[in-house]
Parts: C-alpha cells; structure tokens; sequence
C-alpha cells in the first residue's frame, strides 16, 4: 500500500510581507509602560524623562489652549508646500536623467555636489536670499526633499527591467508610450520608497527652519521648551513630530496600495 499523499504547502508567495495587526501598537504601549514604571519607581530620573503620563497631560492642555492648531498648522503648511516642491522638482530630475544621457551627464555630478551639504547648514544663506518669513523655510524643506527624491527616481528608472523595454519596442510601440506603459509604472515602487525618506528628511529640517524667526510651530514650541528646560512640553513636541512622521508613513502606505495593485 501506498502512503496517502501529503499536502504541499503553497510556496509561491514571493516573499509578500503578512500583515500583523497590534504588533506596532503593542511595541509602543509596552516601551511607555516600562519607561512610566521607571520614572515612578525611581529608576529613571525626572531629570532625564519625563512621566508619559505627565506628557500626556501636557498635550491634553496644549489642545484645550487651543495652541495645539496655531502650533501644527502653520508646520502642516510649511511641510507640504516645501515637500511639494521639492518632490515634484525631484521626480521630474530623476526621470530626465534616467532617460535622457545628456541630462544624465549634466545633473548627476550637480546633484552629487548637493547631496552630501547638510542643509541645515545653508539656512543662514535662505535667510539672506529669501527672507526670514516663510521664503527660507519652503525653499530649506523644497532643497532637502529634491535630492533625495532625485536619487531614488533615477535609481528606480535605471532599475526597470530592460527585457520589457525591449519587448515594448519589438512591438513597435512609440517612445512615450514605453515610458507611461513599462518605465514609469516600474519605477514607481522606487520612487515611493525614496518619497519615505525624502519626507522624513523635510520633517528634520522642517523643525530646524522653525527653531530660527517662527514664532509658531512645532520646532519653536521645541525650541521654547528646551530654552525653559521643560521636559513635559519638550517632549510633547517631540510626540507631535512622531506622529506627524507616523502619518506620513501611513500615507504613504495608502498611495501604494493603490498605485501599485498589480504587484500583489
């Protein structure tokens, strides 16, 4: 007699990551409890942290103050125009120089020049050309997201399988159509990987551009906390920026559930 034929486990995943609901929730709530029963049992000194309870407390009075929105807003504001900026000037570079070899010789060495300056640096420089007003911070943030945005998408253009230009080709169809039919929507995973970074890179300079002539906002109300060495309030800005980087993310996320379909 012959053994009853065993299953086979399905093994054609493709490595598509599981979604595990809870997890990243239950990792914050765990590292808040320990850090709030060290500060409570004396472990932690208040000198060092705060209570997370005492943080929470302060974002509850910043938002029945009112302060919460004359503090986000203007750092919603600030983030979204100088990211769109320089995103879409980002990937605009980043497909020229993917697909075109002059622009490929001309740019690449123009933004390997740029990537590695710290901006944070050339803020002194925006204020004298642009102003101490908003003109400097959207054109630090605009800067800051351009050249990474600009890496990954010629990055991700170079990447596309060359087999399915070829084959897109043999078929006879035209040159644009190839780059919105296979280049573009190759690309595409790429270029949204790097919008994460790029965008979590506008956050960092985001506060760095409030900390000087803003009155409001999320890095001058950081900035006010740390003058006054007020732990509760310093550290509720640094829970706002969190979060504000946890929705980021989370858009993100969205956008490519939606664009990318076809890969799952």
């Amino acid at each position: 007699m012959h053994d009853a034929p065993r299953p086979v486990p399905f093994r054609g995943g493709g490595f598509r990551p599981q979604r595990l609901r809870g997890v990243g929730v239950a990792v914050f709530v765990v590292l808040i409890l320990l850090i709030e029963w060290g500060t409570r049992a004396g472990w932690i000194s208040s000198l060092t942290l705060p209570r997370p309870s005492d943080v929470v407390a302060t974002l509850v009075q910043l938002w029945k103050s009112g302060l919460f929105f004359q503090h986000v807003t203007p750092s919603l504001t600030r983030l979204a125009v100088g990211s769109a900026m320089g995103v879409l000037a980002g990937v605009a570079v980043g497909v020229m120089i993917g697909l075109f070899s002059l622009a490929r010789a001309g740019l690449v060495p123009l933004v390997a020049a740029l990537f590695p300056i710290p901006k944070i640096a050339l803020l002194p420089l925006f204020v004298i050309w642009f102003g101490i007003d908003e003109g400097s911070k959207y054109a630090l943030i605009a800067l800051g997201t351009f050249t990474p945005t600009v890496v990954a998408t010629f990055g991700a253009v170079d990447n596309v399988d060359r087999t399915l230009v070829r084959m897109g080709q043999s078929f006879g169809l035209r040159w644009w159509s190839i780059v919105r039919k296979i280049v573009l929507p190759g690309a595409l995973p790429g270029i949204l990987s790097g919008l994460r970074i790029s965008l979590s890179i506008g956050i960092i300079l985001l506060v760095a551009a409030e900390m000087l002539g803003a009155q409001y906002g999320i890095g001058a109300y950081i900035l006010e906390a740390g003058s006054l060495y007020d732990l509760e309030r310093l550290f509720a800005g640094v829970v706002i920026l969190s979060s504000l980087g946890v929705l980021v993310s989370w858009l993100i996320a969205q956008l490519e559930k939606r664009l990318l379909i076809w890969r799952s």
